[in-house]
């Protein structure tokens, strides 16, 4: 019988990440989270990361599990609530949420400065296929993931087994890498054109996920229109962020 293709790669961004990610996406105060709402959509995220065969670190489940649990208690009726502690159940998540987000600004905030001098030295900004310069931001993996569900979501639902002779991640590796050099930038959603199975989709994503994180490529989002922009690393020193 023929081993049906196995991707998988590490993830390389923490549950709190995915829960900020949630946080700003629904514009939602980080005092008052509504629980209901960010524990289904991030079980959703859970979800698809299955389905990509992402390696999902214990610290997801874990994270899962509180959530679930924090739910369970915001909906205990009110004579059984009166029998818990007074204290807000989200407490305790809201303040590690908050410690872990002042780490993360206090990183990006650094790294700002580091690309800040690099760019002194830049010679020519980057730009779009119709010669408008780009001013771009940086993103993560969720980010990628709510880009990706979208292509998704519009590709046929068919199941096809693929084999390792028919398809591997690092050819698509290596076509993106081929199509990334020969232009300055890329859009994200080029690298889905075609008549591209739900597979194809898939192993494409995956390939992508893999050269960012071996840092061979970089993914930057425009600030006002959202549109994500593949790029290689060599040009990232000279893409323009806000406040540049």
């Amino acid at each position: 019988m023929e081993d049906i293709l196995n991707i998988k790669i590490p993830v390389f961004e923490g549950p709190f990440d995915l829960l900020l990610h949630l946080i700003r996406e629904n514009k939602i105060d980080i005092y008052d989270i509504p629980i209901s709402l960010i524990t289904s959509q991030y079980l959703e995220h859970l979800d698809m990361m299955k389905e990509l065969n992402l390696e999902i670190a214990g610290d997801f489940l874990v994270m899962a599990a509180t959530l679930v649990q924090i739910k369970s208690r915001m909906l205990l009726p009110p004579e059984e609530a009166a029998l818990e502690e007074q204290e807000d159940p989200r407490r305790e998540l809201v303040a590690r949420l908050i410690e872990y987000q002042k780490y993360k600004e206090a990183a990006v905030t650094l790294r700002s400065k580091e690309e800040e001098w690099i760019r002194v030295f830049r010679r020519e900004p980057l730009l779009d296929g119709e010669g408008e310069e780009l001013y771009l931001v940086d993103l993560g993996l969720f980010d990628l993931l709510d880009a990706f569900r979208k292509v998704l979501d519009k590709a046929p639902a068919e199941v096809v087994a693929v084999t390792r002779e028919t398809l591997t991640v690092k050819d698509r590796m290596s076509t993106i890498m081929e199509i990334v050099e020969e232009q300055e930038a890329v859009r994200f959603e080029d690298l889905f054109k075609g008549d591209m199975t739900r597979i194809y989709l898939i192993i494409t994503f995956v390939a992508l996920l893999e050269l960012i994180r071996l840092g061979l490529v970089r993914a930057y989002q425009e600030r006002h229109f959202g549109r994500i922009w593949v790029i290689n690393p060599a040009k990232a020193s000279s893409v323009p962020v806000p406040g540049s």
